[in-house]
């Protein structure tokens, strides 16, 4: 929330999010947004515990937070440079645990708010059960019993405590979401929300609904330049024939899980509507078939699902996107990106091309280097030490960047954005403002403004085509918001860019600052 007001006092609409959906975070581990074990429940890792405190008079839960040990463990945590998913989450759970033990302890008083949250989502019992079951069989669904890889789950299977506290857990997770999009409608559309292309293979998604998934075959990509081998991302993809045949069921409680909360919802991977590339286990990406999938249908889903939540859908429609793919989208009213990087990088001949409307607008996305990192080359020479480039292809993207970064620099000094001057003289900072600049005074419906950005960071958050090489997902802001919040340089840049965005539209509405 403080984010969400700090921001609106620059004339910010919209805060931005990865995926908040449940991850796996002590065993199996994947703490990444983009394989969630489902996409019908949130992360508890992201419970506000002293929200939580505050509505329960609970002795046992203050007594863990205010003891030595846990007090020296987090202080451990806050001063690592990465999030600690694993050990920050077992931490967090010794108190959610003991407020979930607290709130079930006299049965005859339930609150009412928790049995109408209970009965609006009966999906939350079975997923809280599959949970319970997972922790108490330490072995992935895939291995269980018959019976229970069927879906067939008795008391017997699981410890009633873990199946409470995943139920309690979602129950505040619903408490503080809508919350906080309450807050944010005050400013704007709301709360920007992702949602993920697909969940993981031990997940509750595809053990509940086997007969939706190709559960042989995962998602990828074909042998590319930039991957030369291809890509498999891991996950299994949903059928296109029983989809259908189940009228898109799970498909709209998905998404209806995310309205419930988002004013505007990003679809991952908007391609993935049309068509997937999909791999048969057991063999290279080089041996995989596109599948295609009845879009018309799953447009048809989003909007009508936007309409009734009145919410904005953007489809993420970058990379290489079938010539159906965008007329499809704006058909249906899905919003597009437009994405500096892509933009220049798809033609470096030419100059910058101007920001249609309907659009989300940012200079880069969570699988892009950061702009300082563009600007300076530190992406290229970091996938040439992870071996994702050759030095021939090093050579290449190096030229192709310096003429990307001319191309760049002549449109801000054609459009006095900037002085004309030397590209080894440069401000990076300067070239940072009048790029976002750029995009706040085009047509775009809303302006997206990475924070880490501001301050010029070069560590990425992902970098596509590795797992354990690099700490994807993990690495923290460089900066608290503390002290982030009172920089200069962020705050001139976020006080032009409203500035021009009001000039522009006249009363400033689409604007957005994002926290990626």
């Amino acid at each position: 929330i403080s984010l969400i007001e700090w921001i609106a006092g620059y004339g910010g609409g919209v805060v931005a999010t990865l995926p908040l959906l449940p991850a796996f975070l002590d065993e199996p581990f994947n703490p990444s947004p983009y394989a969630p074990v489902t996409r019908l429940a949130w992360n508890e890792f992201y419970v506000d515990i002293d929200s939580a405190l505050n509505q329960e008079n609970c002795i046992e839960a203050e007594d863990i937070i205010s003891s030595s040990s846990f007090q020296d463990e987090l202080k451990k945590m806050r001063n690592s440079p990465l999030v600690e998913y694993r050990p920050q989450m077992k931490l967090k759970r010794k108190v959610l645990e003991k407020l979930s033990q607290h709130f079930f302890q006299d049965n005859l008083f339930i609150r009412e708010d928790f049995q109408s949250f209970s009965e609006a989502n009966p999906e939350i019992d079975d997923y809280a059960r599959f949970r319970a079951t997972c922790e108490t069989k330490k072995i992935p669904w895939h291995s269980w019993p018959q019976r229970l890889r069927d879906g067939s789950l008795s008391h017997e299977d699981y410890d009633e405590e873990i199946r409470r506290y995943y139920i309690y857990t979602q129950w505040i997770l619903h408490k503080q979401m809508t919350a906080l999009a309450k807050k944010s409608r005050n400013y704007g559309p709301g709360l920007y929300l992702d949602y993920a292309l697909g969940v993981h293979p031990d997940g509750y998604d595809v053990w509940k609904y086997q007969n939706l998934f190709l559960t042989n075959t995962s998602v990828g990509a074909p042998p590319d330049p930039g991957f030369a081998s291809g890509q498999d991302w891991g996950f299994p993809p949903l059928h296109p024939a029983k989809l259908r045949e189940h009228g898109y069921d799970y498909y709209v409680s998905c998404i209806r899980n995310h309205l419930k909360y988002a004013g505007i919802l990003r679809i991952d991977h908007v391609m993935g509507l049309h068509r997937l590339f999909l791999i048969p286990h057991g063999m290279e990406p080089s041996d995989g078939v596109y599948v295609r999938y009845k879009h018309d249908e799953f447009y048809a889903v989003l909007a009508l699902e936007s309409y009734c939540s009145r919410a904005m859908i953007v489809g993420e429609d970058l990379g290489t996107v079938s010539p159906d793919v965008r007329p499809s989208m704006k058909q249906h009213g899905i919003h597009r990106n437009y994405v500096i990087q892509y933009e220049l990088c798809s033609d470096c001949r030419r100059s910058l091309p101007p920001v249609p409307k309907d659009v989300v607008a940012g200079i880069n996305t969570h699988d892009m280097p950061t702009f300082a990192a563009f600007w300076q080359g530190i992406d290229i020479e970091e996938r040439l030490e992870l071996n994702l480039l050759d030095s021939i292809s090093v050579l290449n993207e190096k030229r192709a960047r310096k003429k990307i970064k001319g191309s760049l620099l002549h449109s801000l000094e054609t459009k006095g954005l900037l002085k004309s001057v030397k590209t080894e003289n440069r401000n990076l900072h300067d070239v940072l403002k009048a790029t976002l600049l750029f995009l706040s005074a085009s047509r775009a419906t809303v302006v997206l403004v990475n924070l880490e950005d501001l301050w010029l960071e070069t560590e990425p958050q992902n970098i596509p085509g590795t797992r354990d090489e690099r700490p994807n997902w993990r690495s923290k802001a460089r900066y608290s918001f503390e002290t982030f919040s009172r920089m200069s340089d962020v705050i001139n840049i976020l006080q032009e860019i409203d500035h021009v965005r009001k000039r522009g539209s006249g009363d400033g509405a689409g604007k957005a600052k994002e926290k990626s």
